[in-house]
């Protein structure tokens, strides 16, 4: 494939569009409202030259002209659209400039957060950890990141398993465990996530929550010898056995070490409601 001409023909379409950006700034082209579709204009330019730049393996050049688009998706309140154009920059950067990759997912993480869109936010978030760890070699910004990450599916999947979205709360907890289970620094923190995820299987299903608990173990041998795995063993027991003593007698046993904060306290009560004959406290 001739990737010169490509080349050649995104130069000129970068070119246009910022020949078009210019002339929607002049006093004629406000007044006659005609400056808004030619910025829109020069969006789609942008993003057609960044598309040849990436057919002609140039990297940094897409990068570049997605950043155009993105920036004037930005004047035009198009946040959504913007965000979507600096995380194409950011993936075109990856490849060639990993610095300025991170800078564009940054700038898509802003927006995303700004406007509430938080599990889209924690997964770019992933991203920028993983170029910190592979190509910039810099552990602590690589764990700060992941650790970001976890904090927004934490705070947000706490929301939708609250909101009875189980399936939705496993999946993101299943892929923050998995992704800080393989990190040296991060693995402390993978057994609370598969902990969490086994809750929210419990409340769907007992039996997925016992296949569940046994691949978890599977994946993640530490997992195992946890007191979350032990406390949840004895409470599939009870719940077995419908035995709401033995049940609540666990769950204290373990709150007696690690105090239970208000998400676990309010999973754990609505497991115990599934019991008959529950009173419905954990006292």
């Amino acid at each position: 494939m001739d990737t010169s001409g490509k080349e050649k023909e995104a130069m000129q379409l970068m070119a246009e569009a910022d020949k078009k950006v210019k002339s929607s700034g002049s006093f004629l082209g406000g007044m006659f409202g005609g400056s808004h579709h030619k910025v829109e204009d020069a969006c789609e330019m942008y993003a057609r030259a960044a598309n040849m730049f990436k057919m002609a393996k140039n990297w940094t050049a897409a990068g570049n002209a997605f950043c155009q688009g993105a920036r004037l998706h930005m004047q035009l309140q198009n946040k959504l659209d913007s965000a979507t154009s600096f995380v194409d920059a950011g993936n075109a950067y990856k490849k060639a400039d990993p610095q300025e990759a991170i800078n564009c997912i940054n700038a898509a993480i802003d927006i995303y957060t700004d406007m509430g869109r938080f599990t889209i936010a924690a997964k770019h978030h992933i991203t920028i950890a993983e170029v910190y760890e592979s190509e910039l070699v810099d552990i602590e910004k690589a764990i700060a990141h992941y650790e970001q990450a976890a904090d927004y599916y934490k705070g947000e999947e706490s929301n939708s398993a609250q909101l009875e979205q189980y399936p939705k709360a496993i999946e993101i907890y299943e892929q923050v465990a998995t992704n800080t289970m393989d990190n040296p620094l991060l693995k402390y923190n993978a057994k609370e996530y598969f902990f969490k995820a086994s809750l929210c299987h419990f409340i769907v299903d007992e039996l997925n929550a016992k296949l569940a608990i046994e691949k978890y173990e599977d994946m993640f041998p530490a997992f195992a010898d946890s007191r979350e795995c032990k406390l949840l063993k004895k409470l599939l027991d009870a719940h077995e056995e419908q035995n709401c003593e033995a049940f609540t007698e666990a769950v204290k046993e373990f709150d007696s070490i690690s105090r239970l904060d208000q998400w676990l306290t309010t999973m754990l009560l609505r497991i115990k409601k599934t019991i008959q004959g529950d009173a419905g406290d954990l006292k």
